[in-house]
Protein backbone atom coordinates (compact mmCIF):
# COMPACT_ATOMS: atom_id res chain seq x y z
CA UNK A 1 0.00 0.00 0.00
CA UNK A 2 2.82 2.49 0.68
CA UNK A 3 4.69 1.83 -2.79
CA UNK A 4 0.82 2.17 -4.50
CA UNK A 5 0.74 5.67 -2.32
CA UNK A 6 4.49 6.95 -3.40
CA UNK A 7 3.53 6.15 -7.12
CA UNK A 8 0.56 8.32 -6.74
CA UNK A 9 -1.48 4.64 -7.87
CA UNK A 10 -4.30 1.86 -6.64
CA UNK A 11 -3.54 -1.09 -5.35
CA UNK A 12 -6.05 -3.51 -7.55
CA UNK A 13 -6.77 -6.91 -5.76
CA UNK A 14 -6.47 -8.90 -9.17
CA UNK A 15 -7.03 -12.88 -8.25
CA UNK A 16 -8.20 -12.51 -4.27
CA UNK A 17 -8.65 -16.17 -4.37
CA UNK A 18 -5.00 -17.34 -4.94
CA UNK A 19 -2.96 -18.03 -2.26
CA UNK A 20 -1.14 -15.77 -1.64
CA UNK A 21 -3.60 -12.94 -3.08
CA UNK A 22 -2.34 -11.44 -6.34
CA UNK A 23 -2.53 -7.16 -6.57
CA UNK A 24 -1.20 -4.95 -8.54
CA UNK A 25 -0.40 -1.20 -8.61
CA UNK A 26 -1.89 0.58 -11.51
CA UNK A 27 -4.44 3.81 -12.33
CA UNK A 28 -7.87 2.37 -11.46
CA UNK A 29 -9.76 5.21 -12.87
CA UNK A 30 -7.92 4.66 -16.50
CA UNK A 31 -8.29 0.58 -16.42
CA UNK A 32 -12.25 1.78 -16.23
CA UNK A 33 -12.67 4.22 -18.65
CA UNK A 34 -10.25 2.13 -20.89
CA UNK A 35 -12.86 -0.94 -20.42
CA UNK A 36 -15.95 1.47 -21.00
CA UNK A 37 -14.31 2.33 -24.16
CA UNK A 38 -13.74 -1.20 -25.09
CA UNK A 39 -17.32 -1.79 -24.76
CA UNK A 40 -18.43 0.91 -26.16
CA UNK A 41 -16.66 0.17 -29.40
CA UNK A 42 -17.64 -3.31 -29.10
CA UNK A 43 -21.88 -1.89 -29.55
CA UNK A 44 -20.89 0.39 -32.21
CA UNK A 45 -19.66 -2.48 -34.40
CA UNK A 46 -22.17 -5.36 -33.19
CA UNK A 47 -25.06 -5.37 -35.83
CA UNK A 48 -28.58 -7.14 -35.93
CA UNK A 49 -29.09 -8.88 -39.33
CA UNK A 50 -32.54 -7.65 -39.89
CA UNK A 51 -35.12 -10.00 -42.58
CA UNK A 52 -35.98 -7.54 -44.97
CA UNK A 53 -38.99 -8.74 -47.27
CA UNK A 54 -39.15 -8.38 -51.44
CA UNK A 55 -42.86 -8.84 -52.92
CA UNK A 56 -42.62 -10.32 -56.70
CA UNK A 57 -45.93 -10.89 -58.86
CA UNK A 58 -45.73 -13.48 -61.75
CA UNK A 59 -46.36 -11.38 -64.30
CA UNK A 60 -43.53 -8.94 -63.46
CA UNK A 61 -42.16 -6.30 -66.45
CA UNK A 62 -38.22 -6.67 -67.19
CA UNK A 63 -38.14 -3.43 -65.98
CA UNK A 64 -39.85 -3.65 -62.38
CA UNK A 65 -38.01 -7.46 -61.96
CA UNK A 66 -34.59 -4.95 -62.02
CA UNK A 67 -35.82 -2.49 -59.81
CA UNK A 68 -36.36 -5.06 -57.25
CA UNK A 69 -32.90 -7.12 -57.51
CA UNK A 70 -31.63 -3.80 -56.96
CA UNK A 71 -33.37 -3.44 -53.88
CA UNK A 72 -32.64 -6.95 -52.98
CA UNK A 73 -28.78 -6.36 -53.76
CA UNK A 74 -28.67 -3.63 -51.58
CA UNK A 75 -30.14 -5.25 -48.72
CA UNK A 76 -27.79 -8.16 -48.87
CA UNK A 77 -25.14 -5.81 -49.41
CA UNK A 78 -25.71 -4.14 -45.91
CA UNK A 79 -25.76 -7.48 -44.43
CA UNK A 80 -29.20 -8.12 -44.19
CA UNK A 81 -32.12 -11.38 -45.39
CA UNK A 82 -34.02 -11.04 -47.74
CA UNK A 83 -37.26 -13.04 -48.30
CA UNK A 84 -38.46 -12.68 -51.60
CA UNK A 85 -42.21 -13.20 -52.06
CA UNK A 86 -44.21 -14.27 -55.37
CA UNK A 87 -48.35 -13.73 -54.88
CA UNK A 88 -50.26 -15.73 -56.68
CA UNK A 89 -53.59 -14.88 -57.84
CA UNK A 90 -56.17 -16.56 -59.81
CA UNK A 91 -55.25 -18.93 -62.09
CA UNK A 92 -51.70 -18.58 -62.06
CA UNK A 93 -52.24 -20.76 -58.49
CA UNK A 94 -52.00 -23.28 -61.16
CA UNK A 95 -48.77 -22.53 -62.61
CA UNK A 96 -46.45 -22.68 -59.47
CA UNK A 97 -43.11 -23.84 -61.73
CA UNK A 98 -43.54 -20.08 -62.98
CA UNK A 99 -42.93 -18.81 -59.64
CA UNK A 100 -39.42 -21.48 -58.94
CA UNK A 101 -38.16 -20.36 -61.90
CA UNK A 102 -38.18 -16.56 -61.02
CA UNK A 103 -37.03 -16.93 -58.04
CA UNK A 104 -34.22 -19.41 -59.08
CA UNK A 105 -33.32 -16.83 -61.82
CA UNK A 106 -32.96 -13.93 -59.06
CA UNK A 107 -31.21 -16.51 -57.12
CA UNK A 108 -28.60 -16.69 -59.92
CA UNK A 109 -28.64 -12.75 -60.49
CA UNK A 110 -27.67 -11.73 -56.92
CA UNK A 111 -25.42 -15.00 -56.20
CA UNK A 112 -22.49 -12.54 -55.67
CA UNK A 113 -24.36 -10.62 -52.66
CA UNK A 114 -26.29 -13.65 -51.28
CA UNK A 115 -26.85 -17.13 -51.28
CA UNK A 116 -30.07 -19.12 -50.70
CA UNK A 117 -30.93 -20.01 -47.16
CA UNK A 118 -34.07 -21.62 -47.86
CA UNK A 119 -35.41 -23.31 -51.16
CA UNK A 120 -38.81 -21.44 -52.89
CA UNK A 121 -41.89 -22.62 -50.75
CA UNK A 122 -45.34 -22.83 -51.93
CA UNK A 123 -46.98 -21.01 -48.74
CA UNK A 124 -51.34 -21.10 -49.77
CA UNK A 125 -51.36 -18.21 -52.55
CA UNK A 126 -47.74 -17.28 -52.21
CA UNK A 127 -44.64 -18.39 -52.57
CA UNK A 128 -41.51 -17.46 -50.55
CA UNK A 129 -37.36 -17.82 -50.69
CA UNK A 130 -34.95 -16.61 -48.08
CA UNK A 131 -31.68 -15.10 -49.26
CA UNK A 132 -28.96 -14.71 -46.47
CA UNK A 133 -26.25 -12.30 -47.38
CA UNK A 134 -22.25 -13.33 -48.23
CA UNK A 135 -21.20 -10.40 -45.49
CA UNK A 136 -21.91 -10.18 -42.20
CA UNK A 137 -23.76 -7.02 -41.17
CA UNK A 138 -20.81 -5.74 -38.80
CA UNK A 139 -18.29 -6.30 -41.85
CA UNK A 140 -21.08 -4.73 -44.16
CA UNK A 141 -20.67 -1.50 -41.49
CA UNK A 142 -17.09 -1.06 -40.91
CA UNK A 143 -17.01 -1.28 -44.88
CA UNK A 144 -19.57 1.27 -45.42
CA UNK A 145 -17.86 3.50 -42.39
CA UNK A 146 -14.63 3.43 -44.08
CA UNK A 147 -16.23 4.32 -47.63
CA UNK A 148 -18.17 7.50 -46.31
CA UNK A 149 -14.10 8.48 -44.41
CA UNK A 150 -12.83 8.14 -47.92
CA UNK A 151 -15.79 10.12 -49.32
CA UNK A 152 -15.16 13.23 -46.97
CA UNK A 153 -11.42 13.06 -46.86
CA UNK A 154 -11.46 12.11 -43.18
CA UNK A 155 -8.21 10.03 -42.96
CA UNK A 156 -7.88 7.39 -39.34
CA UNK A 157 -5.54 9.90 -37.38
CA UNK A 158 -1.66 9.13 -38.62
CA UNK A 159 0.30 8.73 -35.21
CA UNK A 160 2.35 11.65 -33.43
CA UNK A 161 5.98 11.42 -34.34
CA UNK A 162 8.15 11.01 -31.05
CA UNK A 163 10.17 14.08 -29.57
CA UNK A 164 13.54 12.72 -29.07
Amino acid sequence: MNLAQEADLDLVEVAPDARPPVAKLMDFGKFKYEADMKAREARRNQANTQLKEIRFRLKIDSHDYETKKGHVVRFLSAGDKVKTMIMFRGREQSRPEMGVRLLQRLAEDVAEFGFVESMPKQDGRNMVMVIGPVKKKADAKSEQRRKAAERTGVASPAPAPEAS
